[in-house]
């Protein structure tokens, strides 16, 4: 058996190579083919009502669906990417595009005839009135 002198550097050299190969072309800039995202919402309750803001930018109306399912609100669509503009073989990419689906668990009883959604300068506002809550009923005891 050949005697090998041991340098206790070799991994440390070895690691630093592999993490060198791991972020080896972070600066390059690349094109973006596909994506997931998702719509950043702000969600507000109040007594009478809860109300959803979705940022949906450049988007068509016809695109968005938006759906009441029992204790669910589904807000679901698609960006389209619009068609890229090449200039001297470089094309930049960053925004998302694609298909988007999010629910929320609305938790309180609603008044689902009533649900009101518009979209605006790229804001999809949904207004969910809630319904009266049902009170428990009083039952009198009596002594028979």
């Amino acid at each position: 058996m050949p005697i090998v002198r041991w340098d206790p550097f070799s991994d440390l050299v070895q690691m630093r190579d592999e993490i060198g190969r791991w972020f080896e072309d972070v600066d390059r800039p690349r094109e973006r083919t596909s994506s997931v995202w998702a719509p950043q919402v702000d969600i507000r309750e109040t007594d009478k009502e809860i109300t959803i803001k979705a940022d949906l930018p450049g988007m068509n109306m016809e695109d968005i669906d938006v759906s009441v399912d029992e204790n669910q609100l589904i807000i679901k669509g698609e960006r389209k990417q619009e068609k890229k503009e090449e200039e001297k073989d470089y094309v930049r990419v960053e925004r998302s595009y694609g298909s988007f689906y999010r629910s929320f668990n609305i938790g309180v009883p609603v008044k689902e005839d009533q649900i009101k959604a518009s979209y605006k300068d790229g804001v999809l506002k949904v207004a969910i009135p809630k319904a009266e809550a049902k009170k428990p009923k009083k039952i009198a005891i009596s002594d028979k």
